[in-house]
């Protein structure tokens, strides 16, 4: 006998929509820390939404150390936004149980004509029930006994299912294997627990996600399948080069020196303060970027923007900068490839891919340990990026010195810095990619010398 309780209804609450808040593909401190800070503010202005602050891709040794002895806690990783399963899969509100009567389910296929209905052995998910596995049942009854006397009970109408699915499984990927199966319906796991199902239904239109971009606005530097995504906010301080919109999008670009000094003024423009915490977070990003204020990019409203920060941390900003960088490791210490693309951004002008990369240091005194070993990788991150010219940036932050290595191309000889050897140039008072040397190597490819 099967008692009431073999069918029993599922408390669910509709979740609140999405935004994940992302910085750029290969992240530096201003870029998880404008993405965490502006999560709390837009969290603080907008509660019909939940924001969530992502990084995509995996932080430098370096700059994990600073977090952490800051006592700030990343964004979590996000590999991309395709759509994916768990985005769209049923979860069931209605638990039957294996040991209910076929005719328990007739109201339900009256009222909304399933195409599968799970079924459940206690808590333990036993598998989808499908209206061919009914017609089976009975077609198979008449066919050999010529006539249906016994009502069966849903355990005894499965037949088994198809090939599970994962909540991570991409969106397009689980369609065509839905697709190509006999199936009206598969089963969706969480990891080895069941999470719920999808049907054909569920595929007729792919969801997107919406993104707010922070310290960048370029598709190619982003988090992947942006092109899929509905981005609804650029919050950035680099040059413009961002995607089309399907609608009208806020859109926060300032010349200043750090995405973390926009976010401040976005504050205040709500009439609102960061708290300590967050104001330590926006500290970070915003000192990183400018090098402790230091770089040509700094700004009077970046510097106005720190010294309100250091007030509610109770830090000086000089203090905070050198407690900072004093946790940057060695490059001779750290493997090349990853030190070279911790920061690492490319570009394409007049129809050449260039690669620039940055690491800071404290002294570029051990510099003839490590440069040929880095020269030789960084030829090779050239290559594996398809690019026709790369070049990586170590600056001292305290001397505000810079080396330049770089591949070999043929406009390097006239980039305006005196060679000190192989593909090795001196920068005295260079620390800005962006103002500096960006604008330098992008003059040498179009100019006719």
């Amino acid at each position: 006998m099967w008692g009431l309780t073999a069918k029993t209804s599922i408390s669910q609450s509709e979740p609140m929509e999405k935004v994940f808040i992302t910085g750029h593909r290969n992240p530096d401190l201003d870029s998880v820390c404008s993405a965490s800070a502006y999560a709390v503010l837009k969290k603080n202005t907008d509660s019909a939404r939940t924001y969530v602050p992502v990084r995509p891709g995996h932080l430098s040794d370096s700059n994990k150390a600073i977090l952490s002895a800051l006592g700030i806690k990343p964004p979590v990783y996000m590999k991309n936004v395709y759509p994916k399963v768990e985005d769209v899969m049923l979860r069931p509100t209605v638990r039957y149980g294996a040991d209910m009567p076929l005719t328990a389910l007739a109201k339900e296929y009256s009222e909304s004509n399933p195409s599968v209905v799970p079924v459940f052995d206690g808590d333990r998910f036993k598998g989808l029930l499908s209206v061919d596995d009914i017609t089976y049942y009975f077609m198979q009854k008449m066919g050999s006994e010529g006539r249906v006397t016994d009502t069966p009970t849903l355990g005894e109408l499965l037949r088994g299912d198809g090939e599970p699915l994962l909540t991570t499984d991409l969106f397009e990927d689980a369609k065509a294997s839905l697709s190509g199966s006999k199936k009206r319906g598969l089963a969706v796991y969480d990891k080895e627990e069941f999470a719920g199902y999808v049907t054909r239904r569920c595929f007729l239109k792919a969801p997107s996600y919406k993104v707010i971009m922070v310290d960048h606005n370029e598709a190619g530097q982003s988090i992947g399948g942006i092109e899929s995504a509905d981005v609804v906010e650029i919050v950035d301080h680099h040059r413009l080069d961002a995607s089309k919109t399907n609608l009208p999008i806020f859109i926060d670009t300032e010349p200043l020196g750090s995405t973390c000094t926009i976010v401040y003024q976005l504050f205040l423009r709500h009439g609102m303060m960061p708290d300590e915490y967050t104001a330590r977070v926006l500290l970070a990003g915003l000192i990183s970027d400018t090098l402790i204020l230091k770089s040509p990019t700094t700004t009077h409203v970046d510097r106005e923007t720190a010294a309100a920060l250091s007030r509610i941390c109770k830090v000086t900003t000089e203090g905070f900068g050198q407690e900072m960088f004093s946790h940057v490791e060695s490059l001779a210490k750290r493997d090349p490839e990853s030190a070279i693309l911790s920061d690492f951004k490319k570009y394409n002008e007049s129809g050449v891919g260039i690669g620039i990369g940055q690491c800071e240091v404290t002294t570029l005194k051990d510099i003839d340990d490590y440069r040929d070993d880095y020269l030789a990788v960084l030829e090779s991150v050239r290559e594996k990026n398809g690019l026709d010219w790369a070049v990586v940036m170590i600056t001292n932050v305290m001397k505000e010195h810079s080396i330049l290595l770089t591949t070999g191309f043929r406009s390097e000889k006239y980039l305006p810095y005196d060679r000190i050897g192989g593909k090795v140039y001196d920068m005295p008072n260079v620390m800005s990619r962006k103002k500096q040397l960006l604008p330098e190597m992008i003059y040498t490819l179009t100019s006719n010398f």
